[in-house]
């Protein structure tokens, strides 16, 4: 029992310590920011620029005469931001004698280049129509796929794509199955045959025999 109390006792004394150490190690910590942000080309005072610290949902704005202040951290980034200027960041340093640090943030202007606009005058209606009857209206998706799925189309892709390979083995297999089926005879000649003769023509003009590559 006398173990526990003087347990209990060392504890009462060390917790104040301790709370009173970590307080004075926040309290050197903290930092009172202040100054004013000025225009870099005519340090002119600049109002209603954004000071945040980055990472925090804090922050302030600077007045009428671009004077500012807010509570940071050592250490902490600051970033200025404001319409129509660059933004900047500065870092408190961590080894900052005292509580306080001031300065004098100078904003450089962001030039933006817009691209250029041709007014032209109002168009009569005569013209306005036209130009609309003679504007030329890209094909959509469905348009381009029944052209593509034309008869002239298909010939032509016919024509100039290379046989693929269920073609291939298509015309030699063919090929084999006459042979085989001649094998051990003569095989006929349908120079005389009508019926060849058509299939030779519908071959030719579906383009059969040219060279494919």
């Amino acid at each position: 029992m006398n173990k526990a109390l003087r347990y209990c006792i060392l504890l009462v004394c060390i917790i104040p310590i301790t709370a009173k150490a970590q307080f004075e190690t926040f309290k050197d910590s903290v930092v009172q920011l202040y100054g004013v942000v000025m225009t870099a080309d005519s340090l002119q005072a600049l109002p209603v620029v954004s000071i945040m610290i980055k990472g925090q949902n804090r922050g302030t704005l600077s007045n009428d005469r671009g004077v500012f202040s807010i509570v940071a951290l050592k250490g902490d980034a600051v970033e200025f931001t404001c319409i129509g200027f660059k933004p900047k960041i500065v870092e408190i340093p961590r080894d900052l004698k005292g509580n306080q640090f001031s300065i004098v943030q100078l904003m450089v202007t962001d030039t933006v280049f817009l691209p250029a606009t041709i007014i032209k005058q109002r168009l009569s209606r005569q013209q306005f129509e036209r130009d609309f009857v003679n504007t030329k209206v890209p094909d959509d998706n469905i348009e381009i796929a029944r052209s593509n799925n034309s008869l002239a189309t298909r010939r032509v892709l016919m024509s100039s794509l290379p046989a693929d390979g269920r073609e291939a083995s298509s015309q030699y297999m063919r090929q084999k199955t006459s042979k085989l089926y001649y094998s051990g005879q003569v095989p006929p000649l349908n120079i005389l045959n009508p019926f060849a003769w058509a299939e030779f023509i519908k071959a030719w003009k579906r383009g059969d025999y040219k060279k494919k590559s």
